[in-house]
């Protein structure tokens, strides 16, 4: 049993909830927009560990209060990681510990790792072109997903004539278009192409609900208590 914060009461941080109640921990904090501020460091030390999942313009100020007050961090917030460096940085300063995933879905997971093993064997054939499609729902407010990005730069590890992703359904050479759309509830959809002349190799993962990110994210929490240092789902998972 834990004693959980959740940084973030929308979708995902109730589904999260559920599942903690579930499983008989306990929730000492849910923080929302109208009550920020609680959050503070006396507050979050009732907690043996915090679970972000709020708003890319705050992932990054939740993650520092909660490693500045010696508390473990699980984010599951896109959209800021251009500070990314920073928080890993703050993380090996305060002695903390600090899990970010884009996607806590075990078979998103499982899908990266088919992704860059793809992307290896598609580098000898640069006659495909690679290219991608992602659909999440309307209240998704990053565009591309976190999961997107994160699928694109595996690839572009792995092709040597790959050096970077374009927002669109097309992009320049060089390129891996990423199309972004916006419709109804949809949990989560990334489909990856290589196209050429003749045929299109594809493959998708497709979520049915939010009960396999919000299992991952309490997953990952709860592994997390005790250990110090960066981590993410390929630490846990043994990927």
């Amino acid at each position: 049993m834990a004693k959980i914060a959740l940084l973030g009461y929308g979708k995902m941080g109730k589904a999260i909830e559920q599942l903690a109640l579930s499983a008989g921990d306990e929730i000492v904090m849910r923080l929302n927009a109208e009550n920020e501020a609680v959050l503070t460091a006396p507050n979050l030390k009732q907690a043996d560990v915090a679970i972000d999942f709020s708003h890319p313009d705050i992932g990054f100020r939740h993650v520092k209060a909660c490693l500045q007050a010696g508390v473990p961090v699980v984010s599951g917030t896109t959209g800021w990681l251009d500070r990314f460096e920073e928080a890993t940085r703050l993380c090996h300063e305060t002695e903390g510990a600090f899990f970010y995933a884009s996607n806590f879905s075990i078979g998103v997971n499982l899908f990266f790792a088919l992704n860059q093993k793809l992307a290896e064997l598609m580098n000898d054939w640069p006659v495909y072109q690679p290219s991608m499609t992602e659909i999440h729902h309307t209240q998704k407010l990053d565009a591309p997903s976190g999961t997107a990005i994160a699928l694109a730069e595996g690839m572009i590890e792995r092709l040597e004539h790959i050096e970077g992703w374009q927002e669109g359904s097309k992009a320049e050479a060089g390129h891996i278009p990423i199309e972004a759309i916006r419709e109804g509830d949809v949990k989560g959809t990334h489909e990856i192409r290589y196209t050429s002349a003749v045929d299109t190799l594809t493959i998708r993962h497709e979520a049915h609900s939010r009960e396999g990110f919000a299992r991952g994210a309490l997953q990952a929490a709860h592994w997390l208590i005790g250990k110090k240092g960066v981590f993410g789902m390929r630490d846990m998972l043994g990927l």
